[in-house]
């Protein structure tokens, strides 16, 4: 049965307390779901453990539905509007809220290990942009990407706006980080991948090419790029645009290649 919360200050709530304050300072590997989709993907993942919800009282009823996948043990907790923005520390126009418990991170040689003799791994350096991380999960997920794997700079997909961006995507996609972008790079040669380096400057055409049965796609951040070093050790691919013009945020690219990519592996397996 939902527990009703009538008072901001209520210590069973703790977690949910001042929301954006936590997820810049962390809160003891836990992580914060935010929305109705979001939530209904959380459900449906084994690998993390759902610890409560907060809910507003008028999403009781067309959350029915997933709250029966809930164990019994699991806390719903209710409040009104005013009482959830309190405990929030802003307006939550969604109405719902979880925490949920991380998985802890595989090495990444175990990780690719894991991969079929097929298989699609995107690879994240440098981007500390949570919309272009969400937006890529997002498409990593849609187009069947095994993995994801991020650099040490790359910022974390399970802070609550990424996962929202994601639609749940960050929650799908497994993903691991890697201790450099050489070391990245390393453990995907060395799990056979064809590393392609997504860059303005590649030496081939997106559109031209073709993949191999376990192809890696690197990505960097908006401006700087893929550092120059990395981009010597692996084959470089663009997406040639009108007039010279690099216009395409990072998310919006990673779409045209995965797309691209998967496609092409489809059509050979026809």
């Amino acid at each position: 049965m939902p527990i009703a919360i009538s008072d901001p200050d209520d210590p069973r709530i703790e977690a949910y307390r001042a929301v954006r304050e936590r997820d810049l300072v962390g809160r003891q590997h836990r992580f914060i779901a935010e929305g109705e989709v979001v939530l209904r993907v959380l459900l449906k993942q084994s690998r993390f453990r759902i610890e409560s919800l907060l809910l507003a009282e008028s999403r009781l009823e067309v959350l029915g539905d997933a709250l029966d996948l809930l164990s019994p043990e699991i806390p719903v907790y209710t409040a009104n509007r005013a009482v959830m923005d309190a405990i929030v520390g802003f307006p939550i126009h969604r109405g719902i809220l979880a925490v949920a418990h991380r998985a802890p991170l595989p090495p990444v040689e175990e990780l690719l290990s894991q991969m079929p003799e097929e298989a699609l791994v995107v690879g994240l350096i440098g981007l500390a942009n949570h919309d272009n991380v969400g937006g890529i999960f997002r498409n990593a997920a849609a187009f069947g990407a095994g993995a994801v794997l991020l650099d040490q700079e790359t910022c974390d997909p399970l802070y609550r706006k990424a996962i929202r961006v994601s639609v749940g995507g960050a929650l799908v996609v497994p993903f691991t980080r890697t201790p450099s972008a050489d070391a990245m790079v390393q453990a995907l040669q060395a799990a056979s991948f064809d590393v392609i380096a997504l860059s303005p400057a590649g030496r081939e055409i997106l559109s031209q090419i073709r993949p191999s049965r376990r192809t890696a796609l690197l990505l960097g951040a908006e401006g700087p790029g893929l550092p120059p070093e990395l981009l010597a050790q692996t084959r470089t691919v663009s997406i040639p645009m009108s007039g010279g013009f690099d216009s395409l945020n990072v998310a919006t690219t990673s779409g045209i290649a995965l797309h691209h990519l998967a496609s092409a592996e489809l059509r050979d397996a026809l």
